[in-house]
C-alpha cells in the first residue's frame, strides 16, 4: 500500500470519528486540500526512505493551509514547488480561515523545520532522498474561541479512538518506507512511536520540536537539532 492509499484510508477513518465539547471545530486537511497533499506524497514520498521525521498533527498556518506536514506556504510553494488548488472545511471557523496558497501568514515550526532542510541539503530532492516527513494526526481540533487543542487533551474515549486509527496509519506508512530511524519531532511523535511501533527493528528517536513556545527552540532551534542529530541519535547529516 502506497502513502496516498495509507492516506486515503486514514482520512475517511478520521472523518468517521466524533469529538464532543470543548473541541468545537475540526479541520482535516487530507480532504479539503487533497490535491497538494497528493502531490506532496507522489512526488516525495516513494520508498525506501532512512529516516521518517513524525509531527503531533496540523498547525493552523501549515499543514492546515497546504496540506504539507509542517507545510508553510512560501516554503512548500518557492521550495518544494508544490501549489495546487485548496477548498473549504465543511464547517469553516470563522477565526481560522482557510486560504490555501495565498494564506500570507508564516508557519512558525514549518519555516524552521523547512528552511533547516533547505539549508543544509540545498534542493527537496537532495533532502528527501533521505528524509520523509509525516504527522501522526491529520486532524486540526479547535475550540469555540478558535484556540487550538492538541490531540492528547482530548477526552479519553475519543482519544483512544483516534490514536487507534492513527496507530494504524503510521504502521503501514513504516512498512512502506521501511525507515532505519522514526523520529518523533517532539515527546509526543515519539511516544505515539513507541506505542505504535511495537516490533519495529529500526530506532525510534526524538528531536526537539520547532515550536515558538518553546524556549530552547527559541534559542536556535537548527544547532539543537544538529546536535541532536549527531550525538544522540548517531545519524551523520
Amino acid at each position: 500500500m502506497k502513502l496516498l492509499d495509507i492516506s486515503r484510508a486514514l482520512s475517511a477513518k478520521v472523518s468517521a470519528l466524533h469529538f464532543g465539547d470543548p473541541v468545537a471545530c475540526i479541520y482535516n486537511p487530507l480532504d479539503y486540500a487533497a490535491a497538494p497533499h497528493a502531490q506532496y506524497l507522489q512526488r516525495f514520498g516513494t520508498a525506501p526512505r532512512e529516516i521518517l521525521l513524525l509531527g503531533m498533527n496540523p498547525g493552523p498556518f501549515g499543514m492546515a493551509q497546504t496540506g504539507v506536514p509542517f507545510g508553510d506556504v512560501a516554503l512548500v510553494r518557492d521550495w518544494m514547488g508544490i501549489e495546487a488548488p485548496v477548498t473549504q472545511p465543511e464547517h469553516p471557523h470563522p477565526k481560522r480561515p482557510i486560504q490555501g496558497f495565498d494564506c500570507t501568514r508564516s508557519e512558525v515550526s514549518g519555516s524552521r523545520l523547512w528552511g533547516w532542510a533547505r539549508d543544509r541539503f540545498g534542493t527537496a530532492e537532495a533532502f528527501f532522498a533521505r528524509f520523509f516527513v509525516a504527522n501522526y494526526c491529520p486532524l486540526v481540533f479547535m475550540e469555540d474561541s478558535g484556540r487550538n487543542r492538541t490531540p492528547d487533551k482530548l477526552a479519553r474515549e475519543e482519544r483512544e479512538a483516534l490514536y487507534a486509527v492513527c496507530d494504524e496509519a503510521l504502521r503501514a506508512t513504516v512498512d512502506y518506507l521501511q525507515p532505519a530511524y522514526v523520529i518523533g519531532v517532539g515527546g509526543f511523535a515519539r511516544q505515539r512511536a513507541e506505542k505504535a511501533l511495537t516490533g519495529y527493528a529500526g530506532r525510534i528517536g526524538t528531536i526537539l520540536h520547532p515550536s515558538p513556545a518553546s524556549p530552547l527552540a527559541n534559542r536556535g532551534w537548527a544547532p539543537a537539532i544538529e546536535a541532536q542529530f549527531a550525538d544522540e541519535l548517531g545519524i551523520a547529516l
